[in-house]
């Protein structure tokens, strides 16, 4: 779904208010505003292709990561929301100035279908928050959202999902040998290698022992190239690992 250009965050509520109003049976569930995961102010965000009045880079603003929707409004008034299924990857990317969320977008229209030889329409969102720290908050928080919007087209097959389940407690990695059927094709490993040249491991993460490519429960891949390792995770992901 293409991203929407707004004025004003949603309403939201914060996870006391949250455990609040459920600690006893409300009238209804669906009355009660999502929730918000994390507020940042002062970040700034960089859109290729930009949206109409958020043309340019580092614009600053402050950053909504709502249940519902990943809201930005900058010091202007202009803004935009983003569905969470329509962020297809958010990782933590190196900069000049230091790490910044990058997130690549589905800008293709809701039930449109897409012909098999088309490509779908992509956007690319970079925040950049004033304080390095605030960046694994950030994209704890991301990874938080998105597990409750799974991809629709995925966990069709119960067979594939009992695969990837995984304890959150543990890290399962299932490595992949070589053999000709699991070796990445010439153009996922081009898509992989671009990755590589912008994405590191946000902290607490480590890396895979081996230079081989790793997939954490079918989704999430890891290869160290020249001693330096990636980490993306893509939309329909589970912070525990879980689909």
């Amino acid at each position: 779904m293409p991203t929407v250009s707004v004025s004003a965050a949603p309403s939201y509520i914060t996870l006391q208010e949250h455990h609040n109003l459920t600690s006893s049976t409300p009238d209804s569930f669906d009355s009660i505003p999502p929730v918000l995961r994390h507020k940042e102010d002062n970040v700034s965000i960089t859109l290729d292709p930009p949206l109409s009045g958020l043309e340019g880079e580092n614009i600053k603003g402050t950053l909504y990561v709502i249940e519902s929707v990943l809201v930005f409004i900058s010091t202007s008034g202009s803004g935009f929301q983003i569905d969470y299924p329509s962020i297809t990857l958010h990782a933590v990317k190196r900069t000049p100035s230091g790490p910044a969320i990058y997130c690549q977008l589905d800008e293709t229209p809701a039930g449109q279908p897409l012909p098999e030889d088309e490509d779908s329409e992509m956007r690319e969102l970079l925040i950049t928050p004033e304080s390095e720290d605030s960046v694994e908050r950030i994209f704890e928080a991301l990874s938080i959202c998105a597990a409750l919007h799974p991809d629709k087209n995925s966990g069709d097959n119960d067979e594939m999902e009992d695969e990837m389940f995984a304890d959150a407690d543990e890290s399962r990695f299932e490595t992949f040998t070589g053999g000709e059927e699991e070796e990445l094709s010439e153009v996922g490993r081009a898509a992989l290698e671009h990755l590589e040249s912008i994405i590191v491991y946000p902290p607490g993460m480590e890396p895979p022992a081996t230079g081989r490519t790793t997939r954490i429960n079918g989704a999430v891949e890891r290869e160290t190239v020249g001693g330096e390792e990636t980490h993306h995770t893509q939309a329909g992901d589970h912070p525990d690992g879980t689909r």
